[in-house]
């Protein structure tokens, strides 16, 4: 029996776009990049403390970005990286810089594994996260601190959006549930050859993932024939579009190919006003992620040009459009905080203090039914009732004073008292042990 002694009771948030696997990994990283790490005298400083204390033998850092030190290589990391390999992830997760040490260790075990990698030259690995992880080796670790991690600031389920999600990673997922690793219910998006029977009762099977990049954009044709594939098999389709051209290939694509009830639009990073109608009228699901706007929306002021603005991460646009809109952390990228991504959304604030997209902002209220829908349709709030799934949220305050701090801060996170899945207590601040 749990006392809510006034606290609001809500459905069990649900984050619609992160990738587990590589979040759970990210707990053993080092952060690379800002708002960490903002200069190279501040990168170069923190590596040769890695280098001395490093109690691993690969050193694994997340989050660069070439506003620290530009477009550092392999020879840069020899500079201050000699005693073990390491491997710096930049922030977009496209991108592996590695020091000589781990060049040579991934070149004896390609040769021996008859792999190809490119990159050698230079240390620079570009989407090649499957081959570098067949190298270097999934390391688990770690999967139970992210899954409580999760518990504990109220999430009951999530949809994982990892490209390369096969049959077997949803065998992985399950397995992590029997055993007790992972606490949470889960939707695994990915590639085609996900197979609805891999499903289990806390398993599901999610959209096939696009993961599109503006130098390789796939054969137009041969896209929407992939698209077609995907509805012919019943499954929806999650497009990554991070850039305008993306998502005027995505729009255009689908326009010939016709539309799925729930096909998703991922990240709508950059959206031009004259696309919005279009968004609306083929009936797409964007799934966005605010606090994108606090922890970039400096280095976007710097990159993106003063007119496009508005533009970025827009939330209040797709609502007065009528657009489907539900949010995800996209962590490892971002926080997995949703508490925090509600107050970006809210406050349109970033880490220095200004304000991006002031017409982009959401009532507190809107912001929370960001994280309310259900993991197979996210932009539909739960609500608590008799014959509702038993997944909560119980936190230690009223929604008006909870109100006030999405308005104010970002402190969220802090109001859970207890989580529960399913009718399983998995979190409580109490004895802060699942159960």
């Amino acid at each position: 029996m749990l006392s809510a002694a006034g606290g609001l009771l809500l459905p069990g948030l649900h984050d619609h776009h992160i990738h587990f696997r590589a979040f759970a990994r990210s707990l053993d990283s080092t952060a690379c990049g800002p708002p960490a790490v903002k200069s190279q005298a501040e990168l170069a400083a923190l590596l040769r403390e890695l280098d001395v204390d490093a109690a691993n033998d690969w050193i694994r850092g997340v989050g660069y970005h070439e506003s620290v030190a530009g477009d550092i290589d392999r020879a840069w990391l020899d500079r201050f990286v000699t005693r073990h390999p390491i491997r710096i992830q930049h922030r977009s997760g496209r991108l592996w810089v590695m020091n000589s040490r781990a060049v040579e260790i991934l070149a004896s075990r390609a040769v021996a594994r008859n792999q190809v990698l490119e990159g050698l030259a230079d240390g620079r690995f570009f989407d090649q996260d499957v081959v570098l992880g067949h190298l270097i080796g999934h390391q688990e670790g770690n999967l139970h601190r992210a899954s409580r991690q999760l518990a504990a600031l109220g999430i009951t389920g999530f949809t994982d959006m990892t490209p390369a999600n096969n049959t077997q990673s949803m065998a992985d997922f399950a397995a992590w549930q029997t055993s007790g690793h992972l606490l949470q219910q889960v939707r695994v998006a990915g590639g085609a050859s996900l197979s609805a029977a891999a499903q289990s009762g806390g398993v599901r099977i999610g959209e096939t993932k696009f993961h599109l990049h503006d130098h390789a954009l796939p054969a137009f044709d041969d896209y929407k024939e992939q698209i077609r594939r995907s509805h012919q098999a019943g499954r929806t389709v999650a497009v990554h579009c991070v850039t305008e051209l993306a998502l005027v290939f995505t729009l255009s694509a689908l326009r010939e190919t016709g539309v799925m009830p729930g096909d998703r639009i991922e990240h709508a990073s950059l959206t031009p006003p004259a696309l919005l109608p279009e968004l609306h009228d083929l009936g797409l699901l964007v799934v966005t992620q605010p606090d994108f706007i606090a922890q970039r929306g400096d280095q976007y002021r710097i990159d993106v040009p003063a007119t496009e603005h508005d533009w970025l991460y827009r939330c209040a646009s797709f609502v007065n459009h009528a657009i489907e809109l539900a949010a995800g952390s996209d962590a490892p990228f971002g926080s997995p905080d949703p508490w925090a991504a509600m107050h970006a959304a809210v406050s349109r604030r970033t880490v220095s203090g200004e304000i991006l997209g002031a017409s982009e902002a959401l009532t507190p209220e809107a912001a929370l039914d960001l994280f309310l829908g259900s993991l197979e349709s996210p932009a539909s709030s739960r609500q608590i009732g008799v014959g509702a799934e038993a997944s909560l949220c119980l936190l230690d305050r009223p929604w008006l004073k909870l109100r006030q701090n999405l308005i104010a801060t970002a402190s969220g996170a802090s109001a859970v008292r207890a989580t529960i899945c399913g009718g399983q207590l998995i979190y409580d601040r109490v004895d802060q042990s699942p159960r």
